[in-house]
């Protein structure tokens, strides 16, 4: 059985570096292993993660930094592959050095572990691929890790920053999966469905359950969705006609392009549909 490999403690930079004389340099593109960089300000949080990485097969972990400043400059000298990156920490924060590894010409794969939620959509303008609740589960890192993966680095350099007015906050919804939080695309989306308490999206792949409000949704995308029931929004861009129901209510429903989904029309709404459609 081989060791495992040592760890060097790095004087000048005071990060944690992985280090085997047998091995190829890890900071080579080439390498069949994805190389992990971890930061995280508290050194048990940076031990679970360690612990959870070295147990998985193609990844290895490179260097541990404390805060941003010190990511910044394990990125620059080993070219890691993956950061997993704490938001809440000393000197730079998470966001801050997510923001500043997005503009490299050759930036990693970002996921946030964190314990704090609120940040989520500010993770994502930051150009993270993931993101991550403490205590995470091994379940979880493993999605994020394989849709880090998914996006090549050539991928990830063109994710540069947007106008203001075309924050990925005003194009996306951050919604919770079984692996963490995920953006899920507004041009995705073909109606918004409310049953008591949940609102639904649905695309033509999933229904995703949303922690907005239906008049949330309707004041933040206007121009996107256009209200047909007191329970139902529908994607202006995807309305493909209006059909009546051959039952006793005799109701209207719109039809949607990519969708089995038929929402009600309430005979309240009904007159500006129909204009609506002659919009169109």
């Amino acid at each position: 059985m081989s060791k495992p490999a040592p760890l060097i403690y790095d004087a000048l930079t005071q990060e944690t570096l992985v280090s085997d004389a047998s091995k190829p340099a890890p900071s080579i593109r080439d390498s069949v292993l994805k190389t992990v960089l971890i930061v995280d300000d508290e050194q048990p949080a940076r031990m679970r993660l360690k612990a959870m990485v070295d147990a998985l097969d193609d990844y290895q972990v490179i260097a541990e930094a404390e805060n941003g400043q010190q990511a910044m400059s394990a990125n620059k000298r080993l070219n890691p592959d993956i950061v997993l990156l704490d938001i809440r920490m000393p000197e730079m924060d998470g966001l801050a050095a997510a923001a500043q590894l997005s503009e490299q010409d050759q930036p990693p794969a970002v996921i946030f572990c964190t314990a704090y939620d609120e940040h989520a959509l500010a993770a994502f303008d930051a150009q993270a691929v993931g993101y991550l609740l403490k205590p995470v589960s091994r379940l979880q890192l493993v999605d994020n890790l394989a849709k880090a993966q998914s996006v090549n680095r050539s991928q990830l350099a063109n994710l540069v920053p947007e106008p203001v007015g075309q924050r990925l906050s005003e194009k996306c919804l951050s919604v919770r999966t079984r692996s963490g939080h995920e953006l899920l695309a507004v041009s995705e989306i073909r109606a918004l469905i409310a049953d008591k308490k949940y609102v639904s999206a649905y695309t033509p792949s999933r229904e995703v359950l949303l922690d907005l409000s239906l008049k949330e949704l309707e004041g933040r995308f206007p121009k996107q969705f256009h209200r047909v029931h007191r329970n139902a929004l529908v994607a202006i861009r995807y309305i493909r006609g209006l059909e009546k129901c051959e039952d006793e209510n005799g109701q209207s429903v719109i039809r949607l392009e990519g969708s089995d989904i038929t929402p009600v029309v309430s005979r309240r709404h009904l007159p500006e549909i129909r204009r609506l459609l002659k919009a169109l």
